[in-house]
């Protein structure tokens, strides 16, 4: 299951990573959200060489202000400290694994 990540703990997890990071924006109420969160889950039991976390925008709404996440679901690539790619809205399982590839 992919880690749920608040503000305190984000710089930690996922701007000092050493690994790229998968961020995965969403919200409980987002249908296309719920229907991604299975696919993000099972990539997190997957793949070993990407970090995959989530972020509840409803109770982290400071990061998607920041990293400009308008539209939810948004999966967010970071590596370095620096979101590299980034997807809006529902997409394939093979979609996800050309982005963290």
């Amino acid at each position: 299951m992919a880690k749920a990540i608040t503000t305190a703990a984000f710089s930690e997890e996922v701007l000092q990573s050493d690994i790229p990071v998968l961020v995965d924006f969403w919200a409980s109420w987002c249908g296309p959200c719920k229907m991604l969160s299975p696919i993000v889950d099972a990539l997190s039991n997957e793949v070993t060489n990407v970090k995959i976390c989530k972020v509840n925008v409803d109770e982290e709404p400071g990061l998607a202000q920041k990293y400009r996440v308008m539209s939810i679901p948004t999966l967010m690539v970071f590596q370095n400290g620096e979101p590299v790619k980034t997807s809006v809205g529902l997409v394939s399982k093979e979609k996800i694994l050309e982005m963290i590839s």
